[in-house]
């Protein structure tokens, strides 16, 4: 090697060593620690090429139903997609966003609603493509895309997204900035087990979510049957038994329908409205009884289109008196936005005023009260009566005017027999999730600190 081409290298050397240590000073900075046996990288660095990271399909255009799967943010819940995307582009639109068709083996990050949660992509979504809000990356290594996901999901890493956020109309990650994040890089080995951890754990919370998904459709397909469809009534009106229905409960529906002011429903049945079977409470607790040891529930916490929640807070240090509510209450956001947000509290606690608490006048319609609050019915109604300029709104007034086909008691509590356990189950499983989110969220960063040796970190996991 030549004198000049000794000088280059040392100089690319000694640009690489300024460029770890600054690296290393920003993670400390947002309060991440590591082993200096460790390596920092720029996120950059890790990628299959310059190009390998850009934004999905900018222009969608109307639903194809016939076309490519499109994830959007919305469809992005706690670092995962649980179902196949139901919106979809048409070949052409996908044609032209070919580059950022998935494979199978990327890892996608969103750049707004909660910019910077991490997707590891499955071969089952193979072929989808991403909208704009979200970033395709395609990692030269992509086995270390779990590692990545945990390392960005830390909270240093979170403090140091937060601080780049364009937040002019919206809260917005650009990609020149996750290009620059630091990545500690620990031995292969070490990332490889960080890795497995962080997998079992999250495999486990989503199963249980992904459980609680079915008993929902569960609660949901049986309500849709019985109160909606009326599938029992049409087959004893057409001299069949109603299908999966014991005797009992066959006998408990008529086998004839009557005019009403709603059109059709079955004999005997009251047309009336949801105020007349729901109650919302207002009770508040003012900031001073507020407390470490009382739960908050905000809108940001529900899940769209769940009703499990997944997230909450505890209520010390809130300024402003807060809804209290109880085990079971059903939870509405009453904002135009959060219609479709509607949760089954699992605990005694407060929550935000832009939310609803509401309850069954009657025990026995307790589950009939849920699912209508659920109902895409209900949302659009909701939408259609909101009010106010800046954020429109619904009134418990407005909404309680609803109006519902409402079966005799005895068939009510039937349903809510039913559908009561699986309720239970969901509640149970909320808890679970909760507590091993808990877990993850304290074993990875430990980990990636290497404050916690591996040994431990497995032995809490198992």
């Amino acid at each position: 090697m030549s004198l000049g081409e000794d000088k280059i290298v040392g100089r690319v050397s000694d640009s690489v060593t300024r460029l770890a240590s600054e690296l290393r000073r920003y993670w400390e900075s947002a309060g991440g620690q590591i082993p200096s046996d460790w390596s920092i990288v720029p996120l950059e660095s890790l990628l299959r090429d310059s190009k390998s990271i850009a934004v999905g399909v900018m222009y969608p255009g109307p639903d194809t139903p016939s076309g490519i799967p499109l994830i959007k943010v919305g469809d992005i819940k706690d670092g995962s997609i649980p179902l196949k995307p139901t919106y979809c582009v048409s070949e052409k639109t996908n044609e032209e966003h070919k580059r950022t068709q998935l494979v199978g083996d990327e890892l996608l990050i969103t750049l707004v609603g909660n910019p910077g949660e991490c997707v590891v992509v499955k071969p089952s979504m193979a072929g989808w493509n991403p909208a704009r809000a979200i970033a395709v990356i395609r990692l030269h290594d992509p086995s270390i895309r779990i590692y990545l996901k945990t390392v960005l999901e830390s909270a240093a890493s979170r403090h140091l997204i937060d601080a780049v956020l364009n937040t002019t109309v919206q809260k917005t990650l650009n990609l020149k900035d996750i290009r620059k994040l630091p990545i500690p890089m620990p031995p292969s080995n070490t990332i490889k087990n960080i890795s497995a951890i962080a997998d079992v754990l999250t495999n486990r919370i989503a199963l249980l979510r992904e459980t609680n998904a079915t008993l929902e459709a569960i609660a949901q397909a049986l309500f849709k049957s019985w109160f909606v469809d009326f599938d029992p009534v049409h087959a004893k009106q057409q001299g069949r038994e109603p299908e999966g229905m014991d005797t009992d409960n066959a006998m408990l529906f008529p086998d004839d329908f009557e005019e009403s002011a709603v059109g059709l429903v079955p004999r005997g049945w009251q047309v009336g409205t949801l105020g007349q079977i729901t109650v919302s409470i207002k009770n508040q607790l003012p900031p001073s009884k507020l407390h470490a040891d009382i739960c908050y529930v905000g809108l940001e916490h529900i899940p769209r289109q769940s009703l499990s929640l997944t997230n909450w807070d505890n209520a010390q240090g809130l300024e402003s008196a807060k809804a209290a509510f109880t085990k079971d209450d059903i939870l509405f956001g009453k904002l135009r936005p959060y219609f479709h947000k509607v949760t089954i509290a699992p605990f005694d606690g407060v929550c935000s005023t832009d939310i609803l608490v509401c309850q069954s006048k009657n025990p026995a319609y307790y589950g009939i009260v849920a699912m209508y609050l659920f109902s895409t019915a209900l949302v659009d109604y909701a939408a259609r009566l909101s009010n106010g300029a800046k954020m429109p709104r619904i009134n418990w007034k407005d909404l309680a005017a609803y109006p519902i086909c409402i079966p005799p008691g005895s068939l009510a509590a039937e349903y809510t027999k039913a559908i009561k356990p699986l309720f239970d189950k969901m509640t149970e499983n909320v808890h679970q999730a909760k507590t091993l989110t808990t877990l993850r969220d304290t074993l990875l960063p430990r980990l990636i600190s290497g404050q916690l040796r591996l040994p431990d970190a497995e032995a809490a996991a198992a």
